[in-house]
């Protein structure tokens, strides 16, 4: 897979596998996923267009591995267990949390990602990134200074992704705080800073700050 994803785009797709992710992350083992994986493949669906995002689904919050990823994983703070479902192709724009971010891959997809130093002046330019390509059935810790949004599609059937993150991140603000510092600017959700494409559309309507210059990148498969 991952040879033919570097035939058809004009970017390197990387593997989680390699060295070169040891900057944003590291690949997680030690786990049984598979009644996560097993939830997602029998209670959930891939949209027709777009993505869905659900931060917490009891059922998988319910669910024995849940314990031991946030007494371990997480050092005891309080977690939470959602998904992300979808179609995309396009980079779109990034985002960060105060906190590690687990994606379990239960399809194959793809990850853009960048990191917290390559913003300046609240934009990041297309270009200072990587694209990673993760495999079904695995598992990654993205470290909080790792920059990254929706993953990628690899096939027309889309992708599915669980994530994971403190308890509370991607929900909404109780109210959006005065504008203190630059990052304040970014601030979108709790615990959830973004800078977005011009062109992505729902982002921007959101409130997403406008940050990402350069070309809305689509990845081929």
């Amino acid at each position: 897979m991952i040879n033919r994803l570097n035939e058809v785009n004009d970017v390197r797709i990387y593997s989680v596998f390699d060295s070169d992710f040891a900057p944003y992350g590291r690949v997680v083992k030690g786990y049984d996923f598979t009644e996560l994986c097993d939830y997602m493949e029998e209670e959930t669906a891939v949209p027709e267009s777009g993505n869905v995002y659900y931060p917490s689904i009891e059922a998988m919050e319910s669910t024995p591995v849940f314990g031991k990823i946030q007494a371990t994983l997480y050092g005891g703070m309080p977690i939470q267990i959602g998904y992300c479902n979808g179609v995309n192709t396009t980079y779109n724009g990034f985002e960060y949390h105060k906190g590690s971010e687990i994606n379990i891959a239960v399809t194959d997809f793809m990850l853009v990602l960048g990191h917290t130093w390559q913003i300046k002046d609240n934009q990041f330019f297309v270009g200072d990134e990587k694209v990673f390509f993760v495999p079904k059935g695995t598992a990654v810790e993205m470290y909080q200074t790792t920059l990254h949004l929706s993953p990628c599609r690899t096939c027309d059937e889309g992708f599915k992704d669980i994530v994971i993150l403190p308890r509370g991140t991607n929900t909404p603000l109780d109210e959006k705080p005065d504008i203190t510092e630059p990052e304040s600017e970014l601030l979108l959700m709790k615990n959830k800073w973004v800078i977005a494409h011009k062109d992505r559309e729902p982002l921007v309507k959101q409130g997403a700050y406008v940050g990402l210059v350069g070309e809305n990148k689509e990845l081929f498969y």
